[in-house]
């Protein structure tokens, strides 16, 4: 139970990140019934991808970053496809925390978000210092940073739960049906966590897939809650980062979501660099630390930090392209690993099409929406 306990932590951190604070904003524009919709679908797709991602990595002996997995089962054009995913998916997502964490301490301890690249600066600069601890700063960060997300969580429903507007929840405005589906993708992603999650779990392999649904199932119950309680208090109201309609106490949230999300990509993208590119931790280090506070210092000078924009952009490319490859890795695991997996999921060759077709669907139909 430990060990399920840790690697659940790991995944769930990670999952719930900014994500989670952007998703009653672009559910709101929708309506709720729609929202609810996407995250159904879009949880169920990521919690499958996952299980296959999961396969994987169990059938490779050797311990890699999702890079050294696509190279060993899709050759260096799927090394090179993949790393870009996984650098661009990790930067945005730094980079929208940025964005978050700034504004979530400047009307935290000012009032309002005008000290944000300031607040933004002293987040970056704390959790560079942090990521220097390894792992096991990462497994302290997301077990507190769980615990503390479901205090939260159960105070809201508390406070809040009175002061629904069943209207706010009713309406629907299905001109803005794919809206929500790059924010959720997004808030639904961690990818990059599992071959933490290896580490964790070491010989107890068997944990993975219930520590893989357990986190999941979580995610999305904790979804649906606080986009429900959000939208039911302020509807179309409801902000950008959707725990300023709460109130400074529950700023917090964000806070702690984005905390320990900050942290585990933060070792995933070192990782990356220095299991698979094979640079020193020093270099990894280094470079993890500067794109994201480079892009957002940039961004804020040419006042484009927009924090919905940069999530939902780095979901569709990243999370589209990771899911793509992982699909197409699945056959030749099974095919190819050198380790046994104690589960196996199907793989069929329509079924994996199908899912495929979904995501560059989704994928083409937000990017048309966000271009125009």
């Amino acid at each position: 139970m430990g060990k399920t306990f840790l690697a659940t932590s790991e995944l769930l951190g990670t999952i719930m990140g900014a994500g989670f604070l952007a998703i009653p904003f672009v559910v709101a524009q929708s309506g709720f019934a729609i929202g609810l919709l996407h995250l159904i679908l879009i949880g169920s797709l990521i919690t499958i991808v996952m299980l296959y991602l999961g396969e994987i990595v169990l059938r490779t002996k050797e311990y890699h970053q999702l890079p050294g997995y696509a190279e060993k089962y899709l050759g260096q054009q799927g090394k090179r496809w993949m790393s870009f995913a996984v650098l661009f998916g990790i930067s945005t997502a730094l980079l929208a925390y940025l964005i978050a964490e700034g504004e979530s301490i400047s009307v935290l301890l000012f009032g309002s978000p005008i000290q944000s690249l300031l607040s933004g600066i002293i987040f970056w600069a704390l959790l560079s210092l942090l990521s220097l601890g390894g792992i096991r700063t990462l497994k302290k960060g997301e077990s507190i940073g769980v615990i503390l997300v479901f205090v939260m969580m159960i105070s809201i429903l508390v406070l809040f739960a009175s002061k629904i507007n069943l209207t706010n929840l009713t309406t629907i405005h299905a001109e803005h049906l794919f809206t929500p589906f790059g924010i959720i993708l997004f808030a639904f992603l961690a990818f990059t966590a599992l071959p933490e999650v290896k580490l964790i779990l070491r010989n107890d392999k068997h944990l993975l897939k219930r520590s893989i649904i357990i986190s999941h199932l979580l995610a999305f119950t904790l979804y649906v809650l606080f986009t429900l309680l959000v939208i039911g208090f302020k509807g179309t109201a409801t902000p950008e980062i959707a725990t300023f309609a709460l109130g400074k106490p529950f700023i917090l949230l964000g806070m702690i979501t984005m905390f320990t999300s900050y942290l585990s990509l933060s070792m995933s993208m070192m990782d990356t660099l220095h299991f698979d590119f094979k640079k020193t931790r020093s270099y990894a280090w280094i470079i993890t630390i500067a794109i994201p506070i480079i892009l957002y210092v940039l961004l804020n000078i040419f006042n484009q930090a927009t924090f919905t924009t940069v999530l939902s952009v780095g979901g569709i490319i990243s999370g589209g392209i990771t899911a793509l490859l992982i699909l197409a890795m699945v056959r030749r695991a099974k095919e190819h690993g050198n380790s046994s997996s104690p589960y196996s999921m199907p793989s069929n060759k329509i079924f994996l099409a199908i899912l495929a077709l979904i995501f560059i669907i989704g994928a083409i139909t937000e990017l048309i929406s966000l271009l125009l």
